[in-house]
């Protein structure tokens, strides 16, 4: 088994970039999911209830983010990484509540007009430490703005057994994990608990849990009912539908494209 494909998301519920290489951080792959959109009572925002936020495209060069609509790509905005105000503010990620940094109101204002809403956006500082729930960290891990875990693993393998279900395949960016590997049987990863990727160690933390966000399309932001639904007829447990691993890094620097994976221990089942 090899590492496939490497993805960054570095604004939440943007679209996300694929990597040759990465470099690998306590709270996620380097530049993952360290900005987010919020609304005006800094919560943050996600295609689920926004699905033309899968139309803003992100890239990253010459230490600039640049945001770029896919459709009209003559709309676009570009600001440098380190890019800050001072103004801190209390922003929510589901049950958590962490301190944001605002980027700059012009960036904002550019977000605001292509939404049609009110909406800031912000960076991870350096200071914020959104810790992982105990039971699933291993020494008192942080996690970006992700949903809940720094890294997600998916099996090339797993999305072909889906694909074969539907009358009309999708792609892996519906799922938006950070690592894709190939080889192995479908749905192999339910069963590990270590795996080594390159010289990387990472601890699987738990099944990723999926929701309306895998039925929007991320190249015209049309949703339907599939995935989900056919994903829900063979997937889900606890009533919910499940595919893709969460983990956490134990050590490592560094991952590329080609590494070999493999099963340092499996699941007590």
């Amino acid at each position: 088994m090899h590492l496939k494909d490497i993805y960054i998301y570095p604004i939440k519920s943007l679209g996300g970039i694929r990597l040759t290489e990465a470099i690998l951080e306590e709270k996620g792959l380097q530049y993952d999911r360290r900005w987010m959109l919020i609304d005006k009572d800094g919560k943050f925002l996600s295609q689920r209830t926004i699905p033309k936020l899968a139309l803003l495209q992100v890239s990253i060069s010459e230490n600039k983010l640049q945001v770029t609509h896919k459709k009209e790509p003559n709309i676009s905005i570009s600001f440098p990484l380190d890019a800050k105000t001072n103004k801190l503010k209390n922003v929510s990620i589901w049950e958590d509540v962490v301190e944001g940094q605002v980027v700059d109101k012009h960036v904002s204002d550019w977000f605001s007009e292509q939404l049609s809403m009110s909406c800031e956006l912000v960076i991870m500082p350096e200071s914020t430490k959104r810790k992982l729930k105990e039971k699933y960290a291993v020494n008192g891990e942080s996690v970006s703005f992700a949903d809940g875990m720094p890294y997600l693993l998916i099996g090339q393998s797993s999305l072909d057994d889906l694909n074969e279900k539907l009358e009309d395949p999708v792609p892996m960016d519906r799922f938006r994990p950070n690592l894709v590997f190939e080889g192995g049987e479908a749905f192999e990863e339910d069963k590990w608990d270590q795996i080594q990727v390159g010289t990387a160690l990472f601890k699987i933390t738990k099944p990723c849990a999926r929701c309306v966000m895998v039925t929007v399309d991320q190249e015209n932001a049309n949703k339907s009912k599939e995935p989900l639904k056919t994903l829900a007829s063979y997937r889900t447990v606890d009533g919910k539908v499940m595919f893709g691993q969460n983990m956490l890094l134990l050590k490592g620097e560094k991952i590329a494209v080609g590494d070999e994976v493999k099963v340092v221990n499996e699941r007590n089942s």
